[in-house]
């Protein structure tokens, strides 16, 4: 295995990881607090991940479309297509979706005065949420699976 195939697993594997903690973690805990503190862990949780996840993002991206690139030709052309695709799904869900509703969240919500709708608007961003962990799983599983149909 080349060291690229190695980065994109890695990138590939954080992404999906962090998705996945989200999901199946963090969401459950935040809906369980009252409204004040669960708008202000949602601003605190944005502002951070805002800076994680591309930093797992890029690389996943850049690393996928190299190796996809780089072995095109061999076994497992049409998995890594399918892994990337995932990608792109992950990434129109995320920059037409969550993002434009983590920047209202940011931008116009008060913890101490929720504006009306407000739990409407976090079961969008959850279902949107749920795509973006199924297609960061999903891109991850294909890129082993094309990995190891390189393998000797």
């Amino acid at each position: 295995m080349h060291i690229l195939e190695v980065l994109n697993l890695l990138s590939a594997g954080l992404l999906a990881g962090a998705e996945f903690v989200v999901r199946f973690g963090v969401r459950s805990s935040i809906g369980a607090l009252d409204p004040e503190p669960s708008i202000l862990l949602r601003q605190a949780l944005i502002r951070r991940l805002r800076r994680v996840v591309p930093a797992l993002y890029l690389p996943t991206l850049l690393t996928g479309l190299a190796v996809t690139i780089r072995y095109g030709g061999g076994t497992g052309l049409a998995v890594r297509c399918a892994a990337m695709a995932a990608v792109l799904v992950w990434t129109v869900t995320t920059f037409a979706g969550t993002v434009p509703i983590n920047a209202t969240i940011l931008d116009e919500w008060r913890a101490d005065a929720p504006p009306a709708g407000w739990r409407a608007t976090v079961r969008r961003w959850e279902r949107l949420d749920t795509i973006r962990t199924v297609a960061a799983m999903v891109a991850f599983v294909l890129f082993l699976i094309a990995a190891d149909l390189r393998l000797p």
